[in-house]
């Protein structure tokens, strides 16, 4: 008898031994990539400080979008994959709204007596900006009228499906026409042709320990992070934010405790769409516009939001920001070609949901 219990004693003791190992070496698991991603990032602001910084500005209009589209999945439960498609035709808006220009017949653009561009100094530089105030409003507007377009796109075709009880798959294919159908709008309004927000010159500007950068960055870079610390108080510290939690949650227990998720839904899609919209104006003062862009921006928008976790909104702006690091740095230090900037970002995607398959912020769920 005796000897019974001393080997049941034992074997308690053993599992509770390989319980606790089991748990340590999980949690050592799932702190590893942010030891990796920390010691990284640490490097590159030190070694490769220019491409650290270039990925951070980047880094922060693919945090917006992917703000939006976290949003967008966790609530409305919608995988979005029209979400850079639409960001590039707010974009565009906001260029038809500044210039009023439209592609032509011809091989010359039509432009109508509606831009901005036109108001009394509207194209007067502000400080060191390559833009005046006709631009900043040309943002607001296309943030706007992103709102109805995607609210439409919902009622449209979304909603629809999924209260005919259409699957993932079904709603994630018909978001792939939603993405082909804003393309072609693109393409038959302004055409192939590349387009900028601002010709010539940009001025830059030296702080201190950092090297010099275009003034516009600074411009993109403030605003990002306005727009998301707006995003964190809309969540977190509204009626507004806390009834779209709880829809993210749980929607049947949103819905019995008398919130009403439909409005939760439109005012997500608003949201998101205002984010995206913003985004996608910035990426084109940065750089320029194109209607093949919105695909290229899916993948590094769709790896932002899952590196962060899906779901979580400050998850998906920090995984914007170690795309855009990771992508750039990477480049920057003469690793891969910039042909291969985008396969880095899924590898390292890859083995951080290895670890931690919920993402940096996600749930193990």
């Amino acid at each position: 008898m005796a000897s019974v219990a001393d080997r049941n004693l034992v074997d308690r003791r053993d599992g509770a031994g390989s319980g606790l190992a089991a748990g340590t070496a999980r949690r050592l698991g799932e702190a590893a990539p942010w030891v990796v991603l920390g010691v990284l990032g640490v490097w590159s602001a030190v070694a490769l400080t220019e491409q650290f910084v270039v990925g951070i500005i980047v880094g922060s209009l693919y945090a917006l979008a992917a703000v939006g589209l976290t949003l967008i999945y966790g609530i409305a439960r919608v995988s979005h994959f029209a979400h850079g498609d639409v960001m590039m035709l707010s974009a565009y808006i906001g260029f038809f709204a500044f210039t009023g220009s439209v592609a032509g017949a011809g091989a010359s653009d039509v432009t109508l007596p509606l831009g901005l561009a036109s108001l009394p100094g509207a194209t007067e530089r502000i400080w060191l900006f390559s833009f005046g105030y006709g631009l900043v409003l040309a943002i607001l507007i296309a943030a706007v009228a992103a709102v109805p377009i995607l609210l439409a796109i919902d009622r449209a075709v979304y909603r629809p499906l999924l209260s005919r009880g259409a699957s993932t798959a079904i709603v994630a294919v018909s978001s792939l026409g939603v993405a082909i159908a804003v393309r072609g709008v693109m393409l038959l309004v302004w055409g192939p042709s590349g387009r900028r927000y601002s010709q010539g010159i940009r001025d830059t500007v030296e702080l201190p320990g950092l090297p010099r950068i275009v003034a516009d960055q600074l411009f993109i870079l403030a605003t990002a992070a306005i727009l998301a610390m707006a995003a964190y108080v809309l969540l977190y510290r509204t009626r507004l934010g806390t009834a779209m939690r709880a829809t993210a949650d749980n929607p049947d227990l949103a819905r019995a405790s008398g919130i009403d998720t439909g409005s939760v839904r439109r005012w997500t899609w608003a949201v998101a769409g205002f984010l995206t919209a913003v985004a996608g104006c910035l990426l084109a003062l940065q750089s320029q516009l194109s209607p093949e862009l919105g695909f290229v921006l899916l993948l590094p928008i769709f790896a932002s939001a899952i590196l962060g976790g899906i779901g979580s909104p400050h998850g998906a702006f920090i995984g914007g920001l170690v795309v855009g690091v990771i992508g750039e740095t990477t480049v920057g230090a003469g690793w891969i070609g910039p042909g291969y900037k985008l396969a880095v970002t899924f590898v390292v995607l890859i083995v951080v949901i290895l670890f931690r398959p919920g993402g940096l912020f996600g749930s193990r769920s």
